[in-house]
């Protein structure tokens, strides 16, 4: 495990609003940081990041992992919660330094996911003790739904977008979070990406940038 969260960077020099990528298991923050090239013309002001997660991969040793998934990889519920725990103060604290050096607010800041990486996003992004500019979840789940309202800090906007034909994280957890969250006060919007297995389709990539121009900073 490393010590401190990796990343690259790209966006200019002088940023106005960050985006944080965080990727799904077994990839690695260059998976996503891709995206930040057809987001970057209409997001010139907005830095992009997209840290590596702190573990290599159980089941993908060229990749990483937030922490370790028990049905996949023969790990126990509680290495995995153990690991979760680690990552999360890891995530927090890699949010509080991309945040220093840009000298933004957190309210200049948006936390986009895929799949693992929407799970850590929705689990952190609500428990930080100061509100930031929203969440884009694709193809994820929200962890322990049950405990959210009880331990929410900050109800952060979030759009959640999810392929109907996703074989890896079943479509139904998006309506399982999406309620989850509405229960416990959140605005939340949704967005289905039609014949779309586990992956981000033109269509929703478009719904996420929307969603992020609303919602950063001008």
């Amino acid at each position: 495990m490393t010590a401190t969260l990796t990343s690259a960077r790209k966006g200019p020099e002088t940023a106005k609003s960050v985006v944080i990528f965080l990727h799904g298991y077994g990839a690695d923050g260059n998976d996503l940081l891709g995206l930040a090239d057809p987001l970057a013309p209409h997001l010139p002001d907005t830095a992009f990041y997209a840290p590596n997660a702190p573990e290599p991969c159980k089941g993908n040793p060229m990749g990483f992992q937030w922490f370790p998934i028990p049905w996949l990889d023969g790990s126990s519920e509680e290495a995995a919660k153990s690991s979760m725990a680690v990552s999360v103060r890891m995530l927090d604290a890699f949010i509080d330094k991309v945040l220093a050096d840009e000298g933004l607010p957190p309210e200049a800041l948006a936390l986009v996911g895929f799949s693992q990486g929407t799970m850590m996003s929705l689990h952190v992004a609500p428990r930080r003790d100061t509100q930031i500019a929203g969440v884009v979840g694709f193809s994820g789940r929200l962890l322990a739904p049950e405990a959210l309202q009880a331990e929410a800090k900050t109800k952060p906007p979030v759009v959640l977008i999810h392929g109907d034909q996703d074989d890896v994280v079943p479509f139904d957890d998006m309506g399982i979070a999406a309620q989850a969250l509405q229960q416990a006060g959140f605005t939340v919007y949704g967005h289905v990406m039609e014949g779309t297995g586990h992956g981000i389709a033109p269509d929703g990539l478009s719904v996420a940038l929307g969603f992020l121009n609303q919602h950063l900073p001008e």
